[in-house]
C-alpha cells in the first residue's frame, strides 16, 4: 500500500515543480547541523544560479543535516527564498531542497524547488519534512 501511494504521489507531481524531488533514500532522516557561513555561501550560490533575477532574492528559513548514504557524506539543506520573477514582482517564499556533497569539492545538487503553486509547496515541504527538516507548516494557507 505504502509502495503503491508513493508511485501514484510521484506521478501526480509531474510538472509540479522545477525539479522532481528525488525519493530520500531508504528514509534516512538527518543529523541536524548548524549552517555555517561557508555552507550559507554554497547554499546562496547554487540557488542563485536557478534563479531569474538572483540579486534581489530574500532567503528565509534554513535547516541542514548531515548523513552518509552509501558511504558517501551529503548534507541535505531546506530552505525558502523569495525571488523576482520575470516581471519583476516577488513571487513569495518558495521552498527548496538541496544536497552538498563534501566528499566531491562540496558540489551542490538542486534537488526540487516550489514553482509557485500550492502543491510545489506542499512536494518539497513534505520531502524536507520526510528528511527531518520541516520548513513549512504542514497546514494549508488560509
Amino acid at each position: 500500500m505504502r509502495k503503491t501511494v508513493q508511485l501514484l504521489l510521484a506521478a501526480s507531481l509531474c510538472g509540479c515543480v522545477a525539479a522532481a524531488p528525488q525519493p530520500d533514500a531508504g528514509g534516512q532522516r538527518v543529523d541536524p547541523i548548524p549552517i555555517s557561513l561557508a555552507l550559507e555561501e554554497i547554499i546562496t550560490t547554487g540557488i542563485h544560479q536557478r534563479l531569474h533575477d538572483p540579486a534581489f532574492s530574500k532567503f528565509g528559513t534554513m535547516l541542514a543535516g548531515e548523513r552518509a548514504l552509501n558511504g558517501h557524506q551529503e548534507i541535505v539543506v531546506c530552505g525558502t527564498v523569495n525571488a523576482r520573477n520575470a516581471s519583476g514582482a516577488y513571487g513569495g517564499d518558495e521552498p527548496f531542497i538541496a544536497k552538498i556533497f563534501p566528499d566531491a569539492g562540496s558540489s551542490f545538487e538542486l534537488v526540487a524547488m516550489g514553482d509557485g503553486s500550492p502543491n510545489g509547496r506542499l512536494v518539497v515541504g513534505a520531502a524536507c519534512r520526510t528528511a527531518g527538516l520541516p520548513i513549512l507548516d504542514p497546514g494549508p494557507k488560509t
